[in-house]
């Protein structure tokens, strides 16, 4: 039923979000950039990457008739692209700078709503690009939001772990605390809803830390207040569920996770999960109408899933999506893991075909690989030169990308997602590359990026325990 057709490997840090439009797919990552294809051949198209944000980029869609790219970021803004040209046409700021985790657009396209680490909401009037509404919805970090299909109300989920509904002047309609354990990491509503009987039915998607993935009713009769009914609570995932989406007629729902899956559900059946992820599945998204999925992963890459002939005909006898082709076994593993047959499929997938009988016959496995240097490449006899130039720099980039990729989390920046050279800590106790506190402090209210709570002081102390750790880290690997 799902099957891998492509894999996407443009960034150079971690894929955060992934949008599709009827004919366009675009992923944003922790790279500062976002990156445009076509879903004919996923070719990237020759604006892309469309770069301008000065941290990464947290979430991205695109408006219903696909003529425009939003984004927004850490840097505290959501900018608005051409997704023909690629031109920025407008940027909005978020009116304290607060960075933003989330934005979402209501399908009218005259609403658009995005959640604030401070734990604001700014609601802009799309047509004129001004702000409607800057508003405190929560005592924690807003870092989900969906627009109602009807276009009239909202939702936000936070890190506190409560699900609120807003109308379109931010006032109040319904508080769910608790609804997970340790926070919301996204939810999204159905495209779909009823109206019965005076009654008007919405159907949302929520999950969250507790590795749980919920099915809501939110519905209104009436006069009468707004309700929301847990509907399903599904169990298939063992992390941290990240992600969330609906098909575009509402009868699936795809969710990512920290176990490095991607699950796929109707209302009733669980499909066996798609697990050929080496890190957290951070990001996932429907196309409209062609049937593909993508989804974004912490390794960087994003992969582009066909799922069936259509979402309609899901029965639980369909629970085939298991057979759908996993990544080949080495880009699973680190290098050094790697048995013969691995290599030779790597060499096959770099256009390196005339090595692969040299490296049967000499018995070449990932480790062998791994140690390979000049010398002991000539020794295998391979003449020409210029191959051997080849095969050394495609296996030092391999190295260093599956470097990048696996290094501790601890060791990354949390405004720049990079790897840190000059690590200090500041007065809220994290620690950040020299430069790129020094920038935010002199560019921004003198607030923590992590708690977004004021800094008592701008004194930044070398953490030399932690470059110390970071210098040995490197030299292993």
């Amino acid at each position: 039923m799902a099957s891998l057709i492509q894999t996407l490997r443009r960034h150079t840090d971690e894929v955060s979000c992934c949008a599709f439009s009827q004919s366009l797919l675009a992923t944003g990552s922790v790279d500062k950039t976002l990156r445009v294809y076509s879903t004919a051949d996923f070719t990237e198209l020759p604006f892309s990457p469309l770069s301008g944000h000065g941290y990464g980029v947290h979430r991205c869609c695109f408006s219903p008739c696909g003529g425009h790219l939003f984004s927004c970021s850490t840097d505290g803004s959501i900018r608005v692209w051409s997704s023909e040209t690629g031109e920025l046409l407008s940027m909005l700021e978020h009116p304290a700078r607060s960075p933003l985790r989330v934005c979402a657009l209501a399908p009218d396209s005259c609403l658009l709503v995005a959640g604030a680490s401070d734990g604001t909401v700014a609601l802009w009037d799309l047509p004129s690009k001004t702000l409607r509404r800057c508003a405190a919805v929560s005592e924690a970090s807003v870092v989900a939001c969906s627009f109602s299909p009807c276009s009239r109300a909202f939702v936000t989920g936070c890190t506190r772990g409560d699900l609120k509904l807003w109308d379109d002047g931010v006032g109040l309609l319904r508080a769910q605390k608790d609804v997970h354990d340790l926070g919301v990491a996204c939810c999204t509503f159905a495209p779909q809803f009823k109206v019965e009987d005076r009654c008007v039915e919405f159907r949302l998607a929520s999950c969250g830390q507790d590795s749980l993935l919920k099915i809501w009713i939110v519905s209104q009769r009436g006069a009468s207040a707004w309700t929301m009914t847990c509907l399903h609570t599904l169990t298939g995932q063992t992390a941290p569920v990240l992600s969330c989406a609906f098909s575009a007629d509402g009868e699936l729902v795809v969710s990512g996770s920290m176990d490095k899956s991607c699950q796929t559900h109707t209302p009733f059946v669980f499909f066996p999960a798609l697990s050929p992820f080496r890190r957290y599945v951070t990001a996932v998204a429907l196309s409209p109408a062609s049937g593909l999925m993508a989804t974004g992963s912490l390794d960087r890459s994003v992969n582009v899933w066909r799922i069936g002939d259509g979402f309609q005909h899901f029965l639980p006898s369909c629970c085939a999506v298991c057979a759908g082709r996993k990544l080949p076994g080495h880009s699973r593993l680190l290098l050094a893991d790697w048995t013969e047959i691995d290599v030779r499929s790597w060499l096959r997938e770099e256009g390196l075909d005339e090595l692969v009988e040299i490296f049967r016959a000499n018995n070449i496995d990932g480790p062998e690989m791994n140690q390979m240097s000049k010398e002991t490449v000539a020794e295998l006899g391979i003449e020409s030169v210029g191959l051997r130039g080849r095969l050394l720099r495609k296996i030092e980039a391999l190295k260093a990308e599956q470097s990048g990729s696996e290094a501790p989390d601890e060791f990354l920046c949390p405004i720049s997602r990079e790897l840190m050279k000059d690590p200090v800590i500041a007065a809220d106790g994290y620690s950040y590359e020299r430069e790129s506190i020094e920038s935010w402090i002199r560019g921004k209210t003198k607030t923590s990026p992590m708690t977004n709570l004021p800094l008592q002081t701008t004194l930044l102390t070398p953490n030399r325990s932690l470059k110390m750790a970071i210098t040995r880290w490197k030299s292993s690997q």
